[in-house]
């Protein structure tokens, strides 16, 4: 179903999208398949929401998002299940989405009350200047699979907050997760028109809201390739813009580094949903003189990781989204063999019992190099890529990724190493010993090619603001 205006509705050309369980290749649901003439229905409806929702004062505004995130916390269990038989991760590690995705709504609900202006000093003694805080308007907002609940809320949270009505498309491999979530703020009462759901037809949804001059932002994260057409696609209508792009973060470590937390990190970093996400480690560069140490640690560890369906107890590795995922995993794994790289382990398909998904074993290669395929192209895939190196200047210089700066990592105890890496990394993330830096409360995004604007934190609902500023005259 879609949710247009406050109710659920069918889609006009009455398509539907089928939902496929990655770990079983079944058929496990259809939902109602939006076009543009859906996507034009649910923007019409949120711009008509825009000027009472904005009036709205914020304390009541932050009361929808307290109430969904109540309504969210107590399906924990039965969203996770929907999480994981929809995109395949461990239904741990769903509910830990899931928890992520209830403390942006919590956070919002807090920062909805702290919009301040300012006045400014004036230069003239009959002159008062003061800045206003006003809603941009309505929000198109375009979300990914990996993270199908938390991704929803990171963008739905500050935009409504700030007092902008949104038009969602969710990814079409995970749209239960979705209506889930919006069942939530039905419950919670939201007003009509201020909050809609329009899974289906990228092209079509998507290309009403670029087109659309009543959607005054666009946000997105998914590829850069995709981003850089939305970025295209908006500039006729001049629409504000935030995106959230493609990464290839490196992940440092140093011999001065306590070698099993970092082996860890880099498990926690590489591993989680699979290697699916944008900030997991694609390069790991090792000082040359514990190279050989952390891949024997890092090997023994990732073989020991149980595969297969997230529902079952223990499993810690869980299918690739589709056949598309599962090509690229073995392309970048045979390219990186061609050229020399020693498979320490995994490295091909996984057999796991009564289940025919896109299962891959947890890989680790050896001596890779900047030559390389997947040293340059996200693999978003379960395999982690030993480069050694000597110094931390030939460090930096080589984890600078030309095209991306999503996030980084380095392991170290020196502080002053720590400190140069900081500052030297460009990145607009930078985890310090700290191999899952996301939190509700800081800033989220990245430089270069990685994207443009912030989601989390205060700076998240600067996004869905503008500044209006006024000069009265009181001569």
């Amino acid at each position: 179903m879609l949710y247009i205006n406050g109710e659920w509705v069918q889609s006009v050309s009455g398509e539907e999208l089928e939902v496929i369980n990655p770990a079983t290749k079944e058929v496990i649901s259809k939902v109602a398949k939006a076009n543009e003439k859906d996507s034009k229905l649910a923007i019409e409806a949120a711009d008509h929401a825009f000027k009472a929702w904005k009036s709205l004062p914020a304390k009541e505004r932050a009361s929808y998002l307290k109430e969904a995130a109540a309504s969210l916390r107590k399906s924990i269990d039965s969203l996770a299940e929907t999480v994981t038989k929809e995109m395949g991760k461990p239904v741990n590690e769903a509910k830990g989405e899931i928890n992520l995705a209830i403390d942006y709504l919590e956070w919002y609900a807090e920062e909805a009350k702290r919009v301040y202006g300012e006045t400014i000093p004036a230069s003239h003694k009959d002159k008062r200047l003061m800045v206003l805080k006003e809603p941009v308007g309505v929000t198109g907002a375009v979300t990914p699979w990996n993270f199908p609940v938390a991704m929803i809320t990171r963008k739905l949270a500050p935009a409504l907050a700030a007092g902008c009505p949104v038009v969602i498309k969710p990814a079409s491999a995970t749209p239960l997760s979705a209506i889930k979530v919006f069942e939530a703020f039905h419950q919670a009462g939201l007003p009509k028109g201020v909050a809609n759901l329009v899974p289906g037809s990228a092209s079509k949804v998507v290309g009403e809201m670029t087109r659309n001059p009543a959607v005054k932002k666009i946000t997105f994260t998914g590829s850069t390739e995709v981003g850089k057409k939305l970025i295209r696609d908006s500039a006729d209508t001049v629409k504000k813009v935030a995106m959230e792009l493609g990464g290839h973060a490196p992940f440092i470590v140093f011999d001065d580094a306590d070698i099993d937390k970092a082996v860890e990190g880099a498990i926690a970093s590489k591993f989680r949903n699979a290697g699916q996400t944008c900030i997991c480690t694609n390069r790991i560069y090792v000082q040359e003189n514990v190279a050989e140490e952390f891949g024997k640690k890092l090997s023994e560890k990732v073989s020991q990781l149980k595969i297969g369906n997230g529902l079952e107890e223990g499993v810690a590795i869980g299918p690739l989204i589709d056949k598309e995922a599962y090509e690229k995993v073995e392309e970048h794994i045979s390219d990186a063999t061609d050229r020399g790289a020693k498979v320490l382990c995994g490295g091909r398909q996984a057999a796991v019992d009564s289940q025919d998904g896109w299962f891959y074993e947890p890989t680790v290669l050896h001596g890779a190099t900047d030559e390389m395929v997947i040293s340059t192209e996200e693999t978003f895939g379960p395999v982690a890529p030993i480069y050694s190196f000597s110094t931390k200047e030939e460090a930096v210089k080589r984890a600078n990724h030309h095209q991306y700066g999503l996030a980084a990592y380095c392991f170290t105890k020196d502080l002053n190493q720590a400190y140069f890496m900081m500052e030297e990394l460009e990145y607009g993330i930078v985890g310090i010993n700290d191999p899952i830096p996301t939190t509700a409360q800081a800033p989220f995004g990245g430089v270069k090619e990685s994207g443009i604007g912030r989601e989390g934190g205060h700076q998240g609902i600067d996004e869905y603001l503008e500044d209006k500023f006024v000069s009265l005259n009181i001569g």
